[in-house]
């Protein structure tokens, strides 16, 4: 009978102390996994705290970046427009200088241009011509020559090869004016 006393003392203690540590396991785990959800919390609180600190700061890196390239624009365009004003002038400035080289090679009286449209259609257009095969050429005959050659058309008094009456019919509606005009346009032709 002591021996069934000491198994039955044994198996009651034995029950105790393994209900004990079921209770104890249970604690355990319980407080091992609420630890577990704090430690996941704790995490994904700082994940997304860094990925809020993260997207502020690529925000800002890009308004700085947008800003940065809205300013290099402007500066382009600025130059841009600084160079289209600069070559502009500049070709203004040629274009000027080319007219007054024309004006200059050709005389520089419109008048006298005006007055040439009525020789082109025997002398050429650049005054080259032998009119009706039979005149000199004119272009480039000095100016005080012509004013006399074509004065003595208008009165009636020269007629070289012929052509005394054509030429008078073509100055004799002009004025000293536009004599002197025209002798000084046809002698700056070359």
């Amino acid at each position: 009978m002591k021996k069934i006393i000491v198994l039955s003392v044994a198996t009651v203690a034995i029950l105790t102390f393994s209900g004990c540590n079921d209770n104890k396991k249970e604690d355990t785990g319980t407080a091992a996994a609420t630890t577990v959800t704090k430690s996941a919390n704790n995490a994904v609180e700082a994940t997304k705290n860094a990925v809020a600190k993260t997207a502020e700061a690529a925000k800002e890196t890009a308004n700085k970046a947008a800003e940065a390239a809205k300013e290099t624009a402007d500066k382009a365009a600025e130059a841009t427009k600084e160079a289209a004003a600069k070559t502009a002038e500049a070709v203004k400035e040629t274009a000027d200088k080319a007219a007054k080289a024309a004006a200059g090679a050709t005389g520089s009286n419109s008048k006298g241009a005006e007055l040439f449209t009525k020789c082109k259609a025997c002398h050429g257009a650049d005054g080259k011509t032998h009119a009706m095969g039979k005149s000199a050429v004119i272009a480039g005959q000095n100016a005080d020559d012509l004013v006399k050659k074509l004065e003595a058309y208008k009165a009636g008094t020269r007629n070289v090869a012929g052509m005394g009456s054509l030429m008078n019919g073509q100055v004799k509606s002009m004025s000293d004016e536009d004599i002197k005009a025209l002798a000084d346009y046809i002698s700056k032709l070359k």
